[in-house]
């Protein structure tokens, strides 16, 4: 008897869509407080939400008749969902903040702040604390004040500082290895304490006082400092009057630098207002701390054009303090939704009570109102510098025979010395102008023939295009591929680019040369593209001015990237390759010789007895330096 075996392929079962796949989600999802993330055809999130009741919450999306056009859309990409539990909505508030600014789903409200915001350091293990400016991590044995809106105001702030309590900001090595005062002490912003200018008391004090004011515990000490004046005075003790003076206006600088509000109603509290104009929006933050004002900076956040301002500023202000301690006081100009709970996520983000109000009368009032104007007015900058920007970018179209303006234009240029510290790089512009987060740094790893631009550009390409390339093989447009793409170079380059283009099978993309016109002279440009004679732009064409500025981008961008490479190499030295010698060694050999040229040239003798050298360590060194030794 003979059994017949079925040899046809078994097809895996379809992967659920939709609603669908929500609902089979839904058969194990928990009624407990937590996170969840929807899912994409190639596993990247969609949008992440916070839920009190995860089952209930994700049901909602199964009645599809109920939703925007927005979320049904997004529930028909949805193929899975993967979710987090949490002990408390505040919990899973926080974390849906961190996986939105980490994950930046394309349904969701997007926070796009990747700065980090600058403090000012004081430290606090040291006979004569540094005050300094500090980005990133903290680090223990310091305090910290702000954060700071800008580079500027704390930069500002931090002179003013140094005028009024007069501290180091120089390092602790700086300090040590100093012999007279520097020019800080000369322009009465150090009190040298580096040459014993002041004893470690008087400095004690000094910074006592400015870790007082910067914590806005002694508000009087400016009328303190005018007693203490008048006293050097009485005793014709006018050197020292004279310093106090100059304190006493370095801190009536810095006591006036707050004209935005009133120290006696405000002392600690971020005030945040949103505008909004035709979808678009803006959000104003004021930091203000200990009565002062630290600065302010406006943003944009990405959002769909049909979202309130309630529901995206109570989203912004989620994202916004998942990288920093909220103050005591967030004022807004919204009533915002589910308050409680986002004043119960900032008061554990916090570690102390957080309050968030919406002030409708008062001098509170009057903050949050100016903190609207410039919401308003930065929103109304933004949108007419992005329709001068639509208008140069439908020019673009117009130039090359698009049928819409360029969403997406990559610039790439090569930099290097004779093939050596060769890297290309990558800038991209669209319609809100340069996109720096998008730009990208390539160290050329080939074999490169110095002067080989060719071969630069096409590894360039070709680990650009290599990954994008297997995405469109789905039959999916990348988000990141590019409308047009613009080389600096001629005919030459443009045929060699244009060859690389098409072996690896890149379709779809515009290719534009821009070929520096006669001696090199800016716009005489020449552009080469496809279809068309090489031709040039009239000179105050604004088209032109906008392609120069992307080419300008891009060599300005290659010639940074090549200078820091250039500059890690130039660090390195042939005591690098001694083996046994790391980073103190080899600090302590440069400190005592002077120069790796001089450790060679060092006799055995000279070796052992530099600091940190023991005489087996001589010897390895010594003998590198000279393989015909013997060692005798």
């Amino acid at each position: 008897m003979t059994t017949a075996i079925s040899t046809a392929p078994v097809r895996p079962p379809a992967q659920p869509v939709g609603v669908d796949a929500i609902s089979h989600a839904l058969q194990t999802m928990p009624q407990s407080p937590g996170v969840y993330r929807m899912l994409g055809p190639k596993g990247d999130v969609l949008y992440v939400g916070k839920a009190l009741n995860l089952k209930k919450r994700v049901t909602s999306y199964t009645h599809v008749s109920r939703l925007t056009e927005r979320l049904r859309r997004m529930v028909s990409e949805t193929r899975s969902m993967e979710i987090v539990t949490t002990h408390t909505e505040a919990e899973a508030l926080l974390l849906e903040a961190n996986y939105i600014k980490r994950m930046q789903p394309r349904y969701n409200i997007l926070l796009r702040d990747d700065k980090s915001y600058p403090w000012i350091m004081l430290t606090d293990k040291h006979d004569f604390p540094q005050i300094s400016k500090h980005r990133g991590r903290p680090v223990k044995g310091a305090s910290y004040w702000g954060p700071f809106a800008s580079a500027w105001s704390v930069n500002q702030t931090l002179n003013l500082l140094q005028r009024t309590f007069l501290l180091r900001s120089c390092s602790d090595s700086e300090m040590q290895g100093r012999t007279r005062p520097c020019l800080l002490h000369q322009i009465h912003r150090c009190s040298a304490p580096c040459v014993d200018r002041i004893s470690r008391e008087d400095y004690a004090a000094l910074a006592g006082q400015a870790r007082d004011f910067l914590a806005g515990r002694n508000p009087h000490m400016r009328e303190q400092l005018g007693r203490e004046m008048e006293e050097a005075a009485d005793a014709l003790e006018f050197e020292r009057a004279a310093a106090i003076r100059d304190r006493i206006r370095g801190l009536s600088a810095l006591q006036q630098d707050s004209s935005v509000i009133n120290p006696s109603t405000v002392t600690d509290a971020d005030i945040i207002a949103i505008w909004q104009i035709a979808g678009q929006s803006c959000i104003q933050v004021f930091f203000i701390r200990a009565g002062r004002n630290n600065g302010n900076r406006a943003f944009f956040p990405a959002h769909a054009r049909d979202e309130n301002a309630p529901d995206v500023l109570a989203a912004f202000i989620g994202q916004f303090y998942d990288d920093k301690p909220p103050p005591a006081h967030v004022l807004v100009n919204q009533d915002l939704p589910e308050l409680g709970v986002l004043t119960s996520a900032l008061t554990l983000r916090r570690g102390r009570k957080v309050e968030i109000t919406h002030p409708q009368r008062g001098e509170k009032r009057g903050v949050i109102e100016h903190a609207e104007i410039n919401a308003r007015e930065a929103l109304e900058r933004r949108m007419a510098e992005s329709a001068g920007q639509a208008r140069l970018l439908q020019g673009v179209a117009d130039l090359f025979g698009l049928d819409a303006p360029p969403r997406r234009i990559e610039t790439y240029d090569n930099s290097h010395i004779q093939g050596a510290n060769a890297y290309g790089v990558m800038v991209v512009g669209g319609p809100e102008g340069f996109d720096r987060r998008a730009y990208r740094k390539f160290s050329i790893k080939g074999p490169i023939t110095p002067g080989d631009d060719f071969a630069m550009m096409r590894e360039v390409l070709e680990r650009r295009f290599r990954r994008a390339l297997k995405d469109r093989e789905d039959g999916n447009r990348p988000e990141d591929w590019p409308d047009i793409l613009l080389i600096d170079g001629g005919a030459g380059q443009y045929t060699a680019v244009r060859s690389v283009l098409d072996e690896l099978g890149v379709t779809g993309v515009t290719l534009v040369g821009i070929a520096k016109g006669p001696d090199r002279d800016a716009g005489r440009e020449w552009f080469h593209t496809e279809g068309r004679a090489p031709f040039q732009l009239p000179p105050r064409d604004p088209v032109l001015y906008y392609l120069q500025r992307l080419r300008d981008e891009a060599h300005r961008f290659a010639i940074t990237t090549h200078r820091a490479g250039r500059s890690k190499t130039l660090v390195r030295s042939e005591l690098d390759d001694i083996p046994g010698v790391g980073p103190a060694r080899k600090r302590a050999l440069l400190k005592h010789f002077g120069s790796a040229r001089s450790v060679r040239q060092a006799g055995l003798g000279e070796l052992e007895n530099a600091p940190g050298i023991n005489r087996d360590m001589a010897r390895a060194i010594y003998g590198y330096f000279h393989p015909d030794w013997t060692g005798e």
